[in-house]
């Protein structure tokens, strides 16, 4: 319930973003409702339903609501940004949520493995900003994130590998040799996530997604990271040992 009640406040933000016509208000009734609707499958643990609500269902039923109104103009940009949002504020980041329903095994069980994840993205955030500040000379994307260098990129990427290698046997049922590879693998994507939703906000003009976390921006701010690293944690996970 507490992830639903992030991705609603997610998307909300999002869509307050976003340019939307008049046309649309129907087709957001129906992208708002696809939030419980997409947790209650990881509630009952239907993952066939889980993994192909968004991408197909809500593909489909998002253009076609906006077709029965008949208003064409800036239907392509509106199917577009409407749907990547869902897929961004809820599908990534209800793998969070199906992380809990994966069975113990190895003496992990889910709730460690949403610690796990959700501290080693955060760490990363953390330690990329910190090597930036200290070291930072060389700009990754000056258009995209000023402050992202590849000094802070690369350092935080190799503290997060560190942690990810070393805690990754208590709180996962990884072994060390795919810790290796989920310790590279977790902190770039974090890197990519957050400069995903920062082109998001250039492309808008705005600094911040929102201003519900007073001096930290808003609920998409915080959450960038996850939604890249969430869904690639988990069916990396998954893959290997579900």
């Amino acid at each position: 319930m507490f992830l639903a009640l992030l991705s609603f406040l997610a998307l909300k933000e999002y869509l307050s973003l976003i340019p939307t016509r008049r046309a649309d208000r129907g087709v957001l009734l129906w992208v708002y409702l696809a939030v419980p609707l997409q947790y209650l499958w990881v509630w009952v643990d239907w993952y066939g339903m889980f993994i192909i609500f968004i991408p197909v269902y809500m593909f489909i039923l998002i253009p076609v609501r906006m077709v029965l109104h008949g208003q064409t103009e800036g239907f392509l940009r509106a199917a577009g940004t409407i749907h990547w949002g869902l897929m961004t504020t809820v599908f990534t980041l209800s793998h969070i949520a199906y992380l809990l329903q994966l069975p113990e095994k190895g003496g992990a069980a889910g709730a460690s493995l949403v610690l796990f994840l959700v501290l080693v993205t955060q760490f990363g955030d953390v330690a990329q900003y910190t090597w930036g500040k200290l070291f930072g000379r060389h700009k990754v994307m000056p258009t995209v994130s000023p402050n992202k260098t590849y000094e802070g990129l690369l350092g935080g990427m190799a503290t997060s590998f560190m942690l990810v290698y070393f805690l990754a046997p208590h709180l996962t049922p990884l072994t060390r040799n795919e810790s290796l590879v989920a310790g590279f693998f977790l902190p770039l994507a974090g890197f990519l996530g957050d400069v995903s939703v920062s082109a998001i906000k250039r492309d808008i003009g705005v600094k911040d997604s929102g201003t519900s976390i007073p001096g930290h921006g808003g609920v998409l701010d915080r959450v960038n990271s996850l939604t890249f690293t969430a869904p690639l944690f988990f069916h990396f996970l998954r893959y290997l040992h579900f």
